[in-house]
């Protein structure tokens, strides 16, 4: 009974029809008033400029406001594990939006990548025969589907999905369960390019059935200039426990192989077609398996290894008898082995960690093997992963599919996962996380193609630091030595035209760079503004130091040690911006943080509330250093400058959005998001020594009678400004509802005990999003009231982990 619940279909999750169509259809394209336009004209004009020169070099644009891509509505669960690429599958049981070759994320659906099935009668005659997925293909028009889409049912729940197809009408009934190896503190698997299909094939008649799955895919990635140029070639296997093709071909001058398995049985025969034209109209596969139910094995015998030039496909086929009443699994895997990868100014080859167990060469069998002799394992971890939430009934029923749901970008986010060269791990320290655990980084977006974007980081990071606390460190030890690191490139500033440094020493970097040019290298891809002067960057570095040095919930004084030279010398430097001695940082009057459009003057509720809390945290370093010198230092900055905040800020119901005349009694949503950050950091209690509890809770209730309630009743999230009655429309970006922060909004109140505010605060975004819009699996950064969303497939939603935190964390305090 326990192996049937953890691979039954669970209750929550994503579900539709396979015909299913989304109410609302929404556009990239949002259009600001025309006061915006105008006070926008020479940022707009300095970006066309630009993109023209990037476009005419071939140089990649870092964010592309030109050609933005429309959501095609179309996606469930993507395949793979982390950081080795990964392949969407659409709801229709499609194949789509590959995400393979760093710096592109290619929105193709591709014909030839699909599953048959063909079912025979106890006489062996062909009763039925469909492609198991509803898209109406362009090529291989031979291919039908055959499927009432009415009578399939599709469940998702990252990193799982099932579908369902009632095929009674000819004695079967049909379910197949797709496993990725997406696992919480499992580093082996999780970097694993591969997913496992399992096929339950139920009999529910008293005769026998035959029935054949065949599973067909071909080169590439449905580029149609790419494609069509890479050399490939074919072959089958036979090899442990298992047998299928395996298909050779390059992305991109990127040598890769895509293998296509079926676990071996005594019930199951299993033959292959090792080349068809995914150009032609299909009709020797289609027929074959139609007459035959299985591909011709003298052809495979047949066939010799041979380089062709241009697009093939290939295919294997698992046919069996079906006993009446009875049933049968068929297992298959596809594997992708992309051992290694170039970035396109790099000439360096940098190998994914997965190498680092299989092999840099012919690794494909290797995975194959492990995945179908391990993903029972995989499920069952995963299982036991989402159990108590799935099975607290406390918890909302939408939130159960949105937090796992939500993780999709944790491997869908253009992620590579890199192992270092031995030089470099010999010169690090038995400690540090990167010496066992390789690079890790992921974009800030599908659209926006900057690696690990720190102010944007800050938030998504507690889905890693939760479930992969160990990729977190790695990639915050990056962050360190980053920090010391000079870039003296000469850049343009986009906001302002003035010429400014790359990266200046000693100071936080927005990105890790773009995967574009030379990343790790050429660090602060992010042409808008001079993000040495932003006043969260430094803040927001100590803030996740103590997370990740307090993970375990004891302080591990090695993280602290390492990274305590980098948060002194930031923080004093933030002290810089501290221009009338109160011990609180101003912000410039330009937008000197992550919301980059959106000016700050003067002390401001995010960026002083980030810098009390920062100033918090170093403190208790500082202690558990014992350097008392700084710990006086810092506590002394504290009192003063807790005091300011408040005597500036507060107007006795919430906090100012800043100091300026016009914008100051503005509502801001994520005004307390440094406090947020010390409750999921463990200091919930201490909070109150920094600012009244009774101030936070009214400041909460402020934004959600306001922010939540007043814009599109409740039914959006929160907007990022509000103010005389209304959404803020002073810029783009304080009239738009950021996913990511409608979430550590929800989060802050739950921890505060508003319950029932937080997660009616995200249950309307998540449902209007996934409901309506048809986002899910590509969750943008920012929804407008009406019409428009921005930045589909962003990092920022992650911070969903959050509410999660704060969840355990009240149940642990009752």
């Amino acid at each position: 009974m326990e192996f049937q619940a953890k691979n039954a279909i669970p209750k929550y999750g994503f579900k539709v029809k396979l015909n299913h169509e989304y109410p609302e259809r929404r556009s990239p394209h949002f259009r600001p008033s025309l006061k915006i336009i105008w006070t926008m004209l020479p940022l707009l004009f300095r970006y066309i400029w630009y993109y023209i020169v990037y476009t005419f070099k071939r140089k990649s644009v870092v964010m592309d406001y030109i050609l933005m891509e429309t959501a095609k509505r179309i996606y469930g669960v993507p395949i793979g594990g982390i950081g080795s690429g990964t392949i969407g599958r659409g709801f229709k049981g499609e194949f789509c939006r590959f995400q393979l070759r760093p710096n592109i994320c290619e929105y193709n659906t591709v014909d030839a990548d699909d599953f048959i099935i063909t079912i025979k009668d106890k006489n062996h005659k062909t009763i039925f025969q469909s492609c198991l997925s509803t898209y109406k293909k362009t090529s291989l028009t031979s291919w039908k589907s055959n499927l009432n889409p009415d009578k399939c049912n599709y469940t998702g729940l990252y990193p799982r999905a099932w579908i369902e197809y009632d095929l009674s009408d000819y004695g079967i009934f049909l379910i197949c369960r797709q496993t990725s190896p997406v696992i919480p503190h499992d580093y082996e698997s999780s970097c694993l390019p591969c997913s496992v299909f399992v096929w339950n094939i139920q009999n529910i008649t008293n005769e026998d059935r035959f029935v054949t799955i065949s599973f067909m895919f071909k080169n590439g990635t449905g580029s149609k200039k790419l494609d069509k140029q890479a050399t490939t070639s074919s072959k089958g296997f036979y090899y442990q426990n298992c047998e299928g093709v395996i298909l050779y071909h390059s992305l991109d001058k990127m040598q890769c192989s895509y293998t296509i398995a079926c676990k071996t049985n005594e019930n199951v025969n299993i033959s292959k077609c090792l080349e068809f034209n995914p150009k032609s109209d299909g009709s020797d596969v289609w027929n074959q398996l139609e007459e035959e139910g299985q591909f011709d094995k003298t052809k495979e015998k047949s066939h010799k290894t041979r380089h062709n030039f241009g697009e093939i496909g290939i295919g294997v086929a698992a046919y069996s008898k079906i006993l009446g009443n009875s049933s049968q699994a068929i297992e298959m895997a596809l594997v992708w082995d992309m051992p290694s990868i170039l970035f396109t100014e790099d000439d360096k080859r940098h190998f994914r960690y997965y190498t680092e167990k299989f092999g840099k060469e012919n690794a494909a069998l290797k995975i194959v093997h492990f995945a179908l002799q391990n993903y029972p394992s995989w499920e069952e971890k995963i299982y036991n992963w989402q159990k108590p939430v799935l099975e607290d009934s406390s918890l909302p029923d939408w939130y159960k599919s949105a937090i796992f749901n939500e993780c999709y970008f944790i491997s869908d986010g253009g992620t590579v996962w890199l192992a270092l060269d031995e030089d470099l791990k010999t010169s690090l320290k038995d400690h540090d996380p990167r010496k066992k655990y390789g690079r890790f980084a992921y974009l800030e977006g599908h659209e926006y193609r900057m690696y690990n974007s720190y102010d944007v980081h800050f938030y998504a990071s507690h889905a890693l630091s939760k479930n992969w606390p160990l990729i977190q460190q790695s990639l915050h030890y990056d962050l360190k030595d980053f920090i010391f690191t000079e870039v003296p490139e000469k850049i343009e500033e986009l906001y302002n035209g003035k010429i400014i440094e790359r990266k200046k020493p000693d100071t936080v970097p927005h990105d890790a760079g773009n995967p574009g040019e030379c990343p790790f290298n050429l660090i602060n891809a992010y042409p808008i503004h001079d993000v040495s002067n932003w006043r969260d960057l430094g803040t927001k570095f100590v803030l996740q130091t103590f997370r990740d040095a307090t993970t375990s919930g004891q302080m591990d004084t090695n993280i602290v040690k390492d990274m305590y030279q980098a948060c002194d010398i930031i923080m004093r430097k933030l002290l810089e911006f501290d221009l009338d001695n109160d011990g609180l940082i101003e912000n410039s009057g330009t937008p000197d943080q992550t919301y980059d459009t959106w000016v700050m003057t003067g002390t401001s509720s995010y960026c002083g509330g980030l810098w009390l809390a920062a100033l918090y945290v170093m403190i208790k370093m500082a202690s558990a250093l014992e350097i008392i010198e700084d710990q006086e230092f810092y506590q002394d900055l504290l009192d003063r400058a807790r005091q300011s905040f408040d005597k500036k800020l507060w107007n006795g119901k919430y906090y100012n959005f800043d100091c300026s005349k016009d914008q100051k009694s503005s509502i801001m949503a994520d005004q307390l998001n440094g406090f947020w950050y010390l409750n999921c950091i463990g200091l919930n209690l201490d909070i109150y020594k920094i600012i009244p509890k009774s101030k936070i809770q009214s400041a909460l209730k402020e934004i959600y009678n306001n922010n939540v309630l007043k814009f599109c009743q409740g039914t959006m999230g929160a907007v990022n400004g509000f103010i005389n009655g209304q959404s803020n429309k002073i810029c783009v970006q304080s009239q738009e509802v950021w996913t990511g922060v409608t979430y550590a909004l929800a989060a802050m109140m739950i921890q505060e005990g508003l319950i029932e505010e937080g997660f009616k605060t995200a249950e309307g975004m998540f449902r209007s999003m996934t409901e309506k819009f048809g986002l899910i699996f590509d969750t943008p950064e920012a929804l407008y009231d009406k019409s428009c969303y921005r930045a589909i497939g962003y990092m920022r939603p992650l911070s969903i982990w959050s509410m999660q935190l704060a969840w355990e964390s009240r149940k642990s305090l009752k």
